[in-house]
């Protein structure tokens, strides 16, 4: 691991007058964008970045834009001094904090009808979670593309748990000719199976036995499908003898890993998503079959 004075910058000025710097030398930059209460999975992107740019900016936002109304905006964990610590120990560069009135100037205090907006096709955004969340991925996409623009990375760092988003992220870069190379990184996963998310935070110990359901159903059909069932009917019965009364099943969907396309009979590039609500809080979670 690199040695590191991590900066902690709140303007655009201040990032990009860095960046400009190390551009002139000839170095390169990764970016991992994140809403903060890091945990081992965003550091597993850090590390990726670290190891592969000569300079690594993490961004530290809660995005407005990207939640619905009703969503959990207000109580989202904050932890910006521990998320600072955790990126100096990673040999992080910059973290980047801005306010939402830095990003988003004083049109979004007016109303979010003053912002321009990125808008991901309606194929990739009217499933999933992007059913129940209308208007969240282009708050994401919205966002991604200005972080993409104020830091100019050569390479940009996100999670597949996330999966829908990754995919939406890569046609956007693709669509838009934005200039910055996605690196995917694999789910971090408790000991558990229950896959790492700052939403954790929100789940007593028994709502972490119950969210076992997720990794468990998941891992059961992967495991059928590598037996030589491939009828999606007869993997998605699987899931049923996992869930209870504390579970509210939002959806199980076999999508293809490039379009995002519904499938009735899994192959190699199916992802199976899953999102289930335990109590107040909603988990997401996916596998891809092929590998």
């Amino acid at each position: 691991m690199k040695e590191s004075d991590t900066m902690l910058v709140h303007t655009i000025a201040e990032v990009r007058e860095k960046v400009r710097e190390w551009k002139k030398q000839g170095l390169t930059v990764g970016l991992v964008p994140t809403m903060g209460a890091l945990h081992n999975g965003h550091l597993s992107l850090i590390k990726k970045s670290v190891e592969k740019c000569d300079k690594t900016v993490v961004s530290v936002f809660v995005n407005p834009i990207q939640f619905c109304p009703g969503e959990d905006l207000d109580k989202y964990p904050r932890t910006l001094e521990a998320d600072e610590k955790l990126c100096e120990n990673a040999g992080v560069d910059i973290v980047f904090a801005p306010s939402p009135k830095e990003m988003y100037g004083e049109g979004h205090i007016m109303s979010n009808d003053f912002l321009t907006y990125v808008i991901p096709p309606f194929f990739y955004v009217n499933k999933l979670c992007g059913k129940s969340r209308v208007g969240h991925f282009d708050g994401v996409c919205t966002v991604v593309n200005k972080l993409f623009n104020i830091v100019q990375p050569d390479f940009a760092f996100f999670g597949e748990k996330d999966r829908q988003q990754l995919i939406i992220l890569k046609k956007m870069v693709k669509d838009l000719n934005i200039p910055v190379q996605i690196i995917p990184c694999p789910i971090v996963r408790e000991e558990s199976g229950l896959a790492l998310s700052s939403r954790n935070k929100y789940l007593s110990e028994e709502d972490k036995v119950n969210a076992l359901a997720l990794s468990k159903i998941l891992f059961n059909i992967k495991a059928c499908f590598k037996k030589g069932i491939t009828d999606v009917k007869a993997l998605t019965e699987i899931a049923y003898p996992y869930l209870n009364e504390n579970h509210s099943l939002e959806y199980l969907e076999f999508r293809d890993a490039d379009d995002l396309e519904e499938k009735q009979v899994a192959d190699d590039n199916t992802i199976v998503f899953i999102a289930l609500k335990i109590g107040n809080v909603r988990l997401i979670d996916n596998v891809a079959l092929g590998n």
